[in-house]
C-alpha cells in the first residue's frame, strides 16, 4: 500500500530563530504532525494485524501467520517443513483433522477406520499424508466410502469394503487428495510394502479367513477343516497349497467365477493339491489347478 504519511508538509525551517514568527506556522506544523502520527498509528496497526512475521513484535506474544486463504505466488521456497500431528495409539474410528497438519501419524492397537474433517472448500486441493504404524496383521485399516483408489491394486485392499489387510506389521504411508471438500478422495500409497506382495504367505488356521494381504496360503489339515476367502483387488492373485493331509480342507470363496453367482467352494483332498486364483471383474477365477476340486 502507499503510505498516507507526508513528511513534506512539516516545515523544518520554522520557526526562524531571532525573529518574530507568525503563530499560524506553529499551528500548521502541529496540525500536520498530529495528522501524520494518526496515519502512522493506523498503518502500523494494519501491518501488525496483516503482515507475515518471523518473530513476535513484543515479548510475551506469539506469532500467528494465518494467511486466511490468500494466495502466495511466485515464491522460491527452501527448507520447507510440515507440522506433524500425532494421533496416538488407537482402534476403531480415527479422525484426521486437515487443519491440524499435513503429516499425521497413528499407531494401531486394533482395526481402525479413518475419517476426515475440515478439508478445504471445493475447487481447492487438500493434501494430507497419514503414516500408519500397523502393529499386527490382524489390524486392518478401512478408508471412507468416498475414497478412490483408481484401480491401483494397493496390496491387501478389498475394494468392496475399502479395507486393507497388511501382509506384515510395519509403517505404511498413504497420501489423501481431494478437490471436492472430501466428497471424493484419491488415495495413493506412498511407500512400498515392507514384504514383496508375491513373496508373502501364511499358514491358514482352521475356520479362519484368508489374509488378503498375502499371496500364498498353505495348510496341513489334521482334521476336516474349513476357511474362507473374501473379495480381492482387481488383478490380485492367490495360491493355495495343501502341504499335509490327514483330512480334507474346504475353502469357501466369495464371488466365485466358476459359479453363476455367489459363493463357491474348493476342496483339497491330498498332499500337493493346489490351485491359483485371480480376482477379475468382481470375481475369483481359477487360472491353474493341480488336484483341487471346485464346486
Amino acid at each position: 500500500m502507499t503510505s498516507q504519511i507526508n513528511p513534506n508538509n512539516i516545515n523544518g525551517a520554522y520557526p526562524v530563530a531571532g525573529q518574530d514568527n507568525n503563530s499560524q506556522g506553529f499551528r500548521d506544523n502541529f496540525t500536520n504532525t498530529v495528522t501524520n502520527f494518526t496515519y502512522a498509528a493506523q498503518e502500523i496497526t494494519a501491518l501488525q494485524n496483516n503482515a507475515v512475521l518471523k518473530a513476535p513484535l513484543s515479548s510475551g506474544t506469539t506469532v500467528n501467520n494465518d494467511l486466511n486463504g490468500t494466495i502466495l505466488s511466485n515464491a522460491q521456497v527452501q527448507d520447507l517443513s510440515f507440522t506433524v500431528n500425532p494421533l496416538g495409539t488407537a482402534s476403531g474410528p480415527v479422525t484426521v483433522n486437515y487443519q491440524s497438519g499435513h503429516y499425521q501419524t497413528v499407531t494401531t492397537n486394533g482395526p481402525i477406520t479413518l475419517g476426515f474433517t475440515n478439508f478445504p472448500t471445493s475447487g481447492i486441493a487438500g493434501v494430507v499424508s497419514v503414516a500408519i504404524t500397523v502393529t499386527s496383521v490382524a489390524h486392518t485399516v478401512t478408508f471412507p466410502a468416498t475414497a478412490n483408489f483408481n484401480n491401483v491394486g494397493i496390496q491387501g485392499l478389498n475394494p468392496s469394503t475399502n479395507t486393507i489387510t497388511f501382509a506384515v506389521p510395519g509403517i505404511y504411508v498413504f497420501e489423501f487428495v481431494t478437490i471436492s471438500n472430501g466428497y471424493a478422495i484419491t488415495v495413493n500409497e506412498v511407500n512400498q510394502a515392507l514384504t514383496p506382495f508375491n513373496n508373502s504367505s501364511e499358514d491358514i488356521s482352521a475356520g479362519g479367513a484368508c489374509n488378503l494381504g498375502v499371496t500364498t496360503e498353505y495348510f496341513n489339515a489334521t482334521t476336516v477343516s474349513t476357511a474362507t476367502l473374501g473379495n480381492g483387488a482387481n488383478g490380485q492373485i492367490k495360491t493355495f497349497i495343501m502341504t499335509g493331509h490327514s483330512a480334507n480342507m474346504l475353502i469357501t470363496v466369495s464371488s466365485a467365477g466358476w459359479k453363476s453367482g455367489g459363493n463357491g467352494t474348493i476342496t483339497f483332498t491330498a498332499v500337493g493339491a493346489g490351485c491359483t486364483l485371480q480376482f477379475l471383474n468382481g470375481a475369483w477365477f481359477c487360472i491353474g489347478n493341480n488336484g483341487a476340486e471346485f464346486s
